[in-house]
């Protein structure tokens, strides 16, 4: 199973499509948006040929993306565990997601050892850290003048027949 993962997307409209077009072309199975979309009219592109599953993020201020995603997806809140099955038992992995604004709510979801991985957005800065047994994955976000932060747009996919951060990989879009 391949998973999108996608995160502050801040109603770049043109970054959301070509965030869905890349994985469209990858084969993705579900895209989790780890928050921030900011307005409803930035969810509706998510509606592809993929599950979706979406966590609140610190700037989602109208409440209408909830009802918006619900169209076709599942929004989550602020944070969900969710399971997902590979093409055997020994692909499955359990995941944990939130959008990030809390330093020590994602890394007790690391440190917990309850999941495999533990996705999340909010610095606009990608990365990929294996701690005891868990990934923690960032997938980046539009680029923000705030040092640390990356200056291309990115997102990542998960190969659940891989393991670790090997399974993880990174994806610079042009917009």
């Amino acid at each position: 199973m391949r998973i999108g993962i996608v995160s502050d997307t801040h109603d770049d409209l043109a970054a959301v499509e070509a965030a869905v077009s890349l994985f469209e072309r990858e084969g993705v199975d579900a895209v989790v948006h780890c928050g921030d979309f900011v307005a409803p009219f930035s969810v509706t592109p998510f509606d592809a040929d993929f599950a979706f599953h979406a966590v609140r993020g610190n700037n989602d201020g109208e409440w209408a993306v909830e009802s918006t995603v619900e169209a076709f997806g599942e929004y989550h809140g602020e944070a969900a565990a969710l399971s997902f099955d590979g093409a055997s038992e020994a692909d499955g992995v359990d995941v944990a997601v939130t959008h990030g604004t809390s330093e020590l709510l994602v890394g007790a979801l690391v440190d917990c050892g309850d999941y495999d991985y533990v996705l999340h957005g909010h610095t606009h800065a990608h990365g990929a850290e294996a701690r005891d047994g868990t990934v923690r994955v960032n997938p980046g976000g539009l680029p923000i003048p705030v040092e640390g932060a990356d200056d291309m747009f990115r997102v990542a996919t998960l190969e659940t027949a891989k393991s670790g951060a090997d399974a993880v990989t990174h994806h610079v879009l042009d917009e």
